[in-house]
């Protein structure tokens, strides 16, 4: 049984994950092995996101002074989330973009980390909530998911704040 953590201690942990995961990605060489790593990718950012989504950012609804913070989080997913359906869409081999979709990615995330390291995660600190039990509920649906994920692949996106569009 691993030990529990808070909610903000998990979110960070998850962070440093795929940060490693992008630097790995810049140095990979050889057969399939950036596709395979983006697909890690895509599948720890999604689950990241879900457990987001559904646990965390309601958690601090109503409870943070800057609730504006909690929206642009929400955009700043939908926009990752179509980035990672185009990733795990494409082909490694023979589209193009594959290296440039993964680049811009990691770029955005690095942004909304920084967000919410800085800004969000010490608001929530402040706020009257329940952390550690914040933080099991999440370990437990990010293990379901993550074993959800791995057996069945990837969900299409879900989006909050957009509508669908095609092009």
């Amino acid at each position: 049984m691993a030990k529990s953590q808070d909610a903000i201690a998990l979110l960070k942990e998850d962070h440093r994950t795929v940060e490693k995961l992008f630097k790995q990605f810049e140095e990979a060489k050889g057969e399939g092995r950036k596709e395979k790593l983006a697909r890690q990718i895509c599948l720890e950012l999604t689950v990241h996101t879900a457990i987001e989504e559904e646990i965390f950012y309601p958690a601090c609804k109503g409870k943070i002074e800057d609730e504006d913070l909690l929206k642009e989080a929400y955009v700043e997913h939908d926009s990752a989330k179509l980035l990672m359906a185009e990733i795990e869409a494409g082909n490694g081999e023979t589209d193009d973009f594959f290296d440039a979709k993964v680049q811009v990615l990691s770029e955005q995330i690095e942004h909304h980390v920084e967000e919410e390291e800085k800004d969000l995660f010490p608001k929530v600190r402040k706020a009257d909530i329940d952390l550690d039990a914040l933080g099991e509920q999440m370990a437990a649906r990010k293990k379901e998911l993550t074993s959800t994920y791995k057996e069945s692949g990837v969900p299409e996106p879900e989006l909050t704040t957009m509508d669908e569009v095609s092009i």
